[in-house]
């Protein structure tokens, strides 16, 4: 995280338990629906170890094959199905909570912003890979 950076929050509403939104965050075949940014780019898998200590990769890629990478980290808590932290292998932390409100679940993530992008430009993404999340879980569960 650049120094002096505040950490960025992004959240959605998604008309599910608990239990059906931290399934739809979790899931790999879950994560391949929503995890994009814009229709130009996919992510077409990843692999979760779901337990402290174990792995997060998701394969990002352009749909026309022109770049790519790994979005990875290492699971360093977890509250199933309350809240999960992620620290990225950059050393960036995510932090993730699902709480119950009336009928639903306020989804709420804190991430340590990189050096590169700007701020604003980070919360877009993030946020729009979120929306994506609140889409399908709501039609997922």
């Amino acid at each position: 995280m650049p120094e002096n950076a505040t950490p960025i929050t992004i959240d959605a509403f998604v008309p599910v338990s608990p239990a059906g939104a931290w399934a739809a965050y979790t899931a790999p075949e879950a994560i391949t629906q929503w995890n994009q940014a814009s229709p130009d780019w996919h992510c077409p898998w990843v692999r979760v170890d779901l337990r402290v200590g174990g792995r997060h990769v998701a394969r990002m890629e352009a749909r026309d094959g022109s770049m790519g990478f790994e979005y990875e980290g290492t699971y360093e808590a977890m509250d199933a199905p309350s809240a999960l932290t992620l620290r990225l292998d950059d050393g960036r932390r995510v932090h993730t909570t699902f709480i119950s409100k009336g009928a639903g679940t306020r989804v709420t993530t804190t991430f340590d912003p990189e050096g590169t992008h700007p701020i604003d430009l980070q919360r877009l993404g993030w946020q729009a890979i979120f929306d994506r999340y609140a889409a399908f879980a709501a039609t997922a569960g």
